[in-house]
């Protein structure tokens, strides 16, 4: 397990959760604005997505 930390646009928020999520097994992210207040700081808690064992 492990974090992730992106800044990014308030708008590419969702988009950004979506496509780590679909990477990552991820859990909800913890969101904040950054420092000057025109960004947002994404944390996400993820591990890698389980492997399915191939069919035969």
């Amino acid at each position: 397990m492990f974090e992730i930390r992106v800044i990014c646009a308030p708008d590419d928020a969702d988009r950004v959760s979506q496509t780590l999520a679909a990477v990552f097994d991820t859990g909800p992210a913890r969101q904040y604005p950054t420092r000057d207040g025109k960004r947002t700081r994404l944390y996400f808690t993820a591990d890698r997505q389980p492997t399915t064992p191939e069919s035969e």
